[in-house]
């Protein structure tokens, strides 16, 4: 079970670079103090050092996958 990145913006990003900025909005920030839940994979983990000091990062376990509802097979 892989875990999951807390990632919230801290700084603006005015005055910042296109590709800064690019980067911040890919990772689904908008506003400051925003934060957005991501799957932990390289991909995340090379965006979020770009923009390392723009934003907060937290690491949360992965929540246990839920099991199908009761309801479903039985008719």
């Amino acid at each position: 079970m892989s875990s999951r990145l807390k990632v919230t913006l801290k700084k603006g990003l005015v005055g910042r670079p296109a590709d800064q900025r690019g980067t911040v909005r890919a990772l689904g920030l908008k506003r400051i103090g925003q934060t957005v839940e991501k799957d932990d994979r390289p991909e995340i983990r090379g965006m979020i050092f770009k923009v390392r000091h723009l934003v907060e990062v937290e690491e949360v376990p992965a929540a246990k996958p839920r099991k199908a509802a009761a309801s479903e097979g039985k008719r």
